[in-house]
């Protein structure tokens, strides 16, 4: 386990030695107060590291960090008597008033000062390992006299993994959850059950993942699909030791799993195994919501495609105990205040044709089925509540009457999230519209891999992550208090491996992180783009991890009209190429490679196009930018 530490968190964490010119000391997210000093610390093997338990998770972290960089130094008690002189490393040094996640960084008088307790502790070390030089300057590693204040703007600070579309190993969610402490991400939203696959074990009921969590196909292509399912079995399920060992994991990093087990919709699967579960038992599943089906009769399957599906569960006696049974397991395994229970898209073609579900409607004198799923989510609310456990749901739970004490997760715009902040309930904000779908594309460019958004549409470039305010300026005053904080959600319809899945996660994850944390009035894009960003996406270079490059900085993303024309370009990453065509051809290392601005002059009635391309020191590649310089020409098409 110990070595653990040092092949998660602190290979993060090899960055260059521009942090120490940085504003923000090269930390993301940037904290809330930077005061830098004159002077500076020289970390050498004669450094000692000072603590008040030896053996703490916090201790052993910085000791192998800096075993890392070659520096084999030593750990004495607090209470060790040493010269003024001596260089220390000083954790949980001083007597603030600190509250749990605030921190403080201190670097002065030949001394390094953690401060803080609990997770704020656990958050010093992380930005005392991003602030770190890389590099030894006359043979000591030099960080510049500092003094840092932070703490974060929103309590929640959220990361989603669907893992019932696809399925991903425990050794990815570990990482996943490394990256999420990094950056002080707090809440880990596991997505478990859904149409397509039920993947956590419920003792009770076994056929929930001998049946429900195995499919017998995967849609080819873009939904709904033109060449049917690939009838391959496609299977996968977290036993409760495992998920419990993920708790365990993500605790140990001040991360709190929240479980979410989807109903009254998406529930296809369990339906599969437990057909009683459905309005109409005896209906097939059919292979697609909006494919016709000539093919043999099914039965309930698990879902082979994406999308929304009418056999949703009946709201019955039976299905209750069921729900509350598999509830009873689910929050014997994950200790979250939180249990997300889903509510989102369920549709009520089954419940209106059911006459059982019409005459419940009449015998509870609700409206309609709308406040049948009203009834449907308050009821579970109730039990969970008496179980000293408290719902979120995406902001459908909103339609027919919000559950008593919900909290409503916002995905669909802002709409939810104000109406329920309006309500006096607790708000995290998730919008797809604003750029927190991480499934969503990073450019429009032809470059980019498979993903939900098409046509233009779901758009969500990292940019557009970092410039989103999780509080709507409509809400007043008293009502902004509700907005409790900001997730991104990462959907698996299109992501079927790690490696994918680390590239639409990276580097949005970043400006997520600083959206979530970091005061308005200290946010800078420029800054983030062109100093931070830049340097963190050179050390996660250098470990094997994928991601999305960005394109070249400094180039016009639009037509650009004229005759004469200077392009001054800067690479995204540290230590990355751009290479650059004139000649309309696609470019790659063994196009020119830039190196001074480039000076472009366009003939009255022509046109030229610039493309570009960079690519990182481990050969990862960015899409290809084009920008289109028109002087007078009437034939300019943009790729």
């Amino acid at each position: 386990m110990k070595k653990l530490f040092l092949t998660a968190i602190t290979a993060f964490f090899m960055l260059n030695a521009n942090a120490q010119t940085d504003a923000n000391m090269g930390i993301i997210p940037a904290p809330v107060s930077v005061m830098k000093g004159k002077g500076e610390f020289s970390v050498n093997k004669n450094v000692l590291i000072l603590t008040a338990n030896g053996s703490s998770q916090i201790t052993t972290m910085l000791l192998e960090f800096l075993q890392a960089k070659g520096l084999s130094v030593k750990v004495s008690s607090l209470k060790t008597p040493i010269a003024a002189s001596q260089k220390a490393i000083v954790l949980g040094a001083g007597d603030e008033k600190l509250a749990p996640e605030a921190y403080k960084i201190v670097v002065k008088d030949n001394k390094v000062r953690l401060i803080g307790t609990q997770a704020g502790l656990f958050y010093a070390l992380q930005s005392f390992m991003q602030m770190f030089p890389s590099e030894k300057t006359n043979g000591t590693y030099q960080i510049q006299n500092v003094e840092i204040n932070d703490y974060p703007r929103f309590s929640y600070r959220g990361l989603h993994l669907d893992v019932g579309r696809h399925f991903f190993p425990l050794s990815f969610i570990k990482k996943y959850i490394d990256v999420m402490a990094a950056y002080k991400l707090n809440n880990f939203h596991w997505h478990l059950t859904e149409d397509q696959g039920w993947r956590i074990e419920i003792k009770k009921y076994p056929k929930l993942t001998e049946v429900g969590g195995s499919r017998n196909g995967t849609i080819i292509g873009v939904y709904p699909g033109t060449g049917g399912t690939d009838n391959e079995v496609y299977k996968g399920y977290y036993t409760q030791a495992e998920a419990k060992e993920i708790v365990a994991y993500a605790a140990a990093k001040y991360i709190n799993v929240i479980p979410e087990i989807e109903l009254p919709g998406h529930g296809s699967a369990a339906i599969a195994a437990y057909p009683e579960l459905s309005a109409f038992p005896e209906r097939d599943t059919y292979i697609g919501a909006d494919w016709p089906w000539s093919g043999p009769r099914t039965g309930k399957q698990v879902q082979q495609t994406w999308g929304v599906f009418d056999d949703i569960f009946v709201p019955s006696e039976n299905t209750f105990k069921f729900l509350e049974n598999v509830l009873d397991e689910v929050i014997a395994i994950f200790p979250s205040k939180y249990i997300h229970i889903g509510g989102d898209e369920a549709p009520k073609k089954y419940w209106k044709e059911s006459e059982f579900c019409q005459q419940l409607i009449k015998e509870k004198g609700l409206k309609d089925e709308h406040g049948l799923q009203s009834y449907f989510i308050q009821r579970i609310e109730k039990y969970l509540n008496g179980k000293g456990r408290s719902i979120i749901g995406w902001d459908e739970i909103l339609e027919g009457g919000l559950a008593p004490n919900a909290t409503v997760m916002s995905w669909r715009g802002e709409k939810g999230g104000i109406e329920a902040a309006q309500q006096k309930h607790d708000v995290l904000m998730t919008p797809s519209t604003n750029g927190l779908y991480f499934d969503h594309k990073q450019s429009v460019a032809e470059d980019e891999p498979l993903t939900i958004g098409r046509n233009g549409k779901g758009f969500a470039h990292y940019t557009k992550v970092y410039g989103y305010d999780p509080v709507p300026s409509v809400l007043t005053e008293d009502e902004r208090k509700y907005i409790k904080g900001v997730q991104a959600n990462l959907w698996t319809e299109y992501i079927e491996t790690p490696a994918k899945a680390e590239y639409m996660l990276f580097p949005r994850v970043y400006a997520l992180a600083e959206i979530a944390w970091t005061p308005l009035d200290k946010k800078d894009l420029k800054n983030f783009s062109e100093e931070r960003l830049s340097a963190h996406l050179s050390k996660l270079d250098k470990t094997g991890t994928n991601f999305w490059v960005p394109v070249a900085i400094g180039q016009p993303d639009k037509e650009v009209t004229g005759e004469n024309h200077t392009v001054t370009l800067q690479s995204p990453v540290v230590g990355a190429k751009i290479f650059y065509t004139l000649d309309g051809f696609r470019p790659s290392e063994n196009a020119a490679e830039y190196s001074k601005p480039l000076n472009i002059n366009v003939p009255q009635g022509k046109k030229k196009v610039l493309k570009t391309i960079v690519i990182t020191p481990s050969g990862k590649r960015s899409v290809v930018a084009e920008t289109v310089f028109n002087n007078g020409a009437t034939d300019v098409k943009v790729k």
